[in-house]
């Protein structure tokens, strides 16, 4: 409580001079702060309406939407708000978002290893399959506050998911799985670019070497840009946010796996996609195919 507050609840009982003067407040600056009461009622309502669109935010994210994340949402939509004010709102609310653990780097990148170069440039679209490859990891909150990770790997052209890996870790195997994966799906990934951010499973050298291996060239985005790897990140959102369905976990880790591979299976067959004209990524792509096959003849 402020003191201004203390000196207005307790002003029939004693004169407000004299409360000033024992809190050592100016009387001009309480009677000021008095004067604005209905600007501060005209906020705390404004804020409470911000809190409730905060909440849905936050039940569409699983709860893991922090005050950046929420900002970020919120300005998507056409709100113009401050980062700071969604902040203070998610305190005032006690609504916060999931943290992960401290990840344990399991993996060391070579010293020597030169610089891998940007080579999307945000351009996640491709002529055709089997071009252009993007791929990121995220988390999957279970009962408890545990978590299981998520490694997928996406063709630009269709967003379909030819690639995928689930495991209670994130060291270099949980990528080098979702890689392996793809090749398989797509019968070898030979002239491939994949794109990832610059987490320590992709920057590693296992990971390099299977690259090297499949003849991928690796591209990553800037250290710390999620929009040079946005089109995974809404991936995963968009995953979240329809299999968890506004709950905060998805229990245990045998209900997690079910979950998400039922919503894999779904998302390459049927879901409709905004990219690809709402068709699913494999009706896409079969049309892209009948189209060749139709100009070939």
């Amino acid at each position: 409580m402020s003191r201004f507050q203390f000196v207005h609840d307790h002003r029939d009982a004693y004169e407000v001079k004299r409360l000033c003067q024992v809190l050592d407040v100016n009387r001009s600056s309480y009677y000021k702060w008095l004067g604005g009461a209905d600007a501060r009622a005209a906020r705390r309502r404004e804020d409470q309406v911000l809190a409730e669109r905060i909440r849905r935010i936050h039940a569409d994210s699983g709860g893991a939407y922090g005050s950046p994340r929420v900002t970020a949402e919120l300005r998507e939509t056409g709100t113009r708000v401050n980062h700071k004010r969604v902040a203070r709102v998610m305190r005032a609310h006690a609504i916060t978002g999931v943290r992960l653990r401290r990840r344990i780097r399991t993996t060391v990148a070579d010293p020597a290893a030169t610089l891998v170069p940007d080579l999307f440039e945000r351009d996640f679209t491709a002529p055709e399959p089997g071009r252009k490859y993007m791929g990121d990891i995220t988390y999957l909150p279970l009962a408890g506050g545990e978590f299981l990770y998520l490694a997928t790997v996406l063709d630009c052209f269709s967003r379909k998911v030819v690639g995928w890996s689930i495991a209670d870790h994130m060291r270099t195997v949980l990528v080098t799985d979702a890689l392996r994966m793809a090749a398989a799906t797509r019968g070898g990934l030979d002239g491939a670019v994949f794109h990832s951010d610059h987490g320590a499973q992709d920057g590693s050298r296992a990971f390099a070497d299977l690259c090297a291996d499949l003849g991928v060239t690796r591209s990553m985005g800037a250290v710390g840009s999620s929009a040079d790897n946005a089109a995974c990140e809404s991936f995963h959102a968009s995953l979240k946010r329809e299999t968890l369905q506004g709950t905060r976990d998805y229990g245990n880790p045998a209900t997690c796996r079910r979950t998400v591979f039922a919503w894999l299976t779904r998302y390459n067959t049927r879901r409709r996609h905004s990219a690809n004209g709402h068709l699913s990524p494999n009706e896409y792509e079969r049309r892209r195919h009948t189209a060749k096959l139709t100009l070939a003849a």
